[in-house]
């Protein structure tokens, strides 16, 4: 169940939410160049007559790929090196996890197996048109009283509404939330709750077995 929340973040508030996108924004292209880097230079390495099996290796964009060699980049890559730590893991996962789910869906339609106008290779995200978006699954991720959400990293931030039956609801145990996905839209920064009910039928006990 997705719940679409207002916010009325403060001006620290506000740049760590743009923080948060532009490295999810990072990622994504770092993702889509690595790809795609080697199937440049297997091309090339064609044009040249190096047999099949010589040239440069296939990369994966197995989002567990993508992620590993990442973490090895952050490190060497003097760009991502000077700011990735500013971030929550999750604004890296995101755009990572974005670029793997358009590779498979590339990958899809050449195969026929995907639905609607054949899509061409994934392209680079810009800056200006591309929209503002950052997804948290793991961490801490809460409504602090009901007119607050705390997300990681971007700690405690403040609701444009009251979303009391919502706080009560999670806070009693009948919903948990699932994920948040921050995004910008029209001038005004949402936050986007996915939760589910929780599991709340008791165990069935088996005919004879004494309770209490």
């Amino acid at each position: 169940m997705g719940h679409r929340l207002a916010l009325d973040p403060g001006a620290s508030a506000l740049q760590a939410l743009a923080s948060h996108c532009g490295a999810a924004r990072v990622a994504y292209n770092w993702a889509v160049r690595h790809v795609l880097a080697s199937w440049s230079q297997r091309a090339a390495e064609e044009t040249y007559g190096v047999p099949e099996a010589e040239r440069v290796p296939w990369r994966s964009w197995s989002l567990p790929s993508l992620r590993k060699a990442f973490n090895e980049a952050k490190h060497t890559d003097p760009f991502l090196r000077e700011w990735w730590a500013q971030n929550s893991k999750e604004a890296y996962n995101t755009g990572l996890s974005n670029a793997a789910a358009a590779f498979d869906n590339y990958a899809k339609s050449r195969r026929g197996e995907r639905k609607g106008a054949r899509m061409g290779r994934p392209r680079f995200k810009s800056k200006r048109k591309a929209p503002p978006a950052c997804k948290f699954t793991t961490g801490t991720i809460r409504l602090d009283d009901r007119r607050h959400v705390v997300l990681p990293r971007l700690g405690r931030i403040r609701l444009h509404e009251d979303v009391q039956p919502l706080a009560d609801a999670i806070a009693e145990g009948g919903m948990r939330i699932v994920s948040v996905t921050v995004r910008f839209e029209r001038g005004r920064w949402f936050a986007v709750l996915q939760t589910e009910e929780r599991n709340t039928i008791a165990p069935a006990t088996r005919p004879g077995t004494a309770v209490g």
